[in-house]
């Protein structure tokens, strides 16, 4: 994907918020219910119930709702993420609540996490996506860390790869039985790091 990313205009006020709000919610469901291939404006207008002119003040393209969409999704699970590593919990417990923020958060809303992992991958984010990465391991690091105090320092990364990894093929093969997968993830986890 090409293009200008960020968007025109934010909305200040509450409804100029709730209108870019819709048109990036739009986005969300038409890629659950139909795909990114058809995405084009004038569908994400019209499933917004906003004029294309309204789209095109907050927007200059798809591709800067769809970059959007995914900066409220990653502000999501960087907010559950902080919040675990900031309470009170054992590490252990802290470990088990980041494994369940993750499979929260591709679970929540599984086809629309597989569409924009796909679309992460098309859009050039550069040092923000890296800074995702940063703020992750760094959280993850802390944890990992209090109950694995000689994990070396590739520990957290491969953590997160290692239950990103299961967590998306469980996602992409249906799986339902979240609790199964859950306590696969803790096994692997601790079998890593142990």
């Amino acid at each position: 994907m090409v293009g200008n990313i960020e968007p025109r205009k934010r909305g200040r006020q509450s409804r100029a918020k709730a209108t870019e709000d819709a048109i990036v919610e739009a986005v969300a469901r038409f890629l659950e219910e139909v795909g990114l291939e058809p995405l084009t404006t004038n569908k994400i207008a019209e499933r917004a119930g906003v004029s294309i002119g309204s789209l095109y003040q907050y927007f200059p393209n798809k591709e800067a709702i769809l970059v959007a969409l995914i900066r409220r999704e990653r502000s999501l699970l960087l907010a559950d993420v902080a919040m675990i590593a900031d309470s009170g919990a054992s590490p252990q417990e802290k470990i088990e609540r980041l494994i369940g923020a993750g499979i929260k958060h591709q679970f929540a809303r599984p086809r629309l996490a597989l569409a924009l992992e796909y679309v992460e991958q098309t859009v050039n984010l550069g040092e923000e996506a890296q800074d995702l990465e940063r703020r992750l391991s760094e959280a993850v690091s802390g944890i990992v860390s209090l109950q694995f105090p000689d994990a070396d320092s590739h520990a957290p990364r491969d953590v997160v790869a290692m239950a990103q990894a299961l967590i998306n093929s469980s996602a992409m093969a249906g799986e339902t039985d979240l609790q199964a997968l859950r306590s696969r993830i803790t096994k692997a986890v601790y079998g890593y790091l142990g």
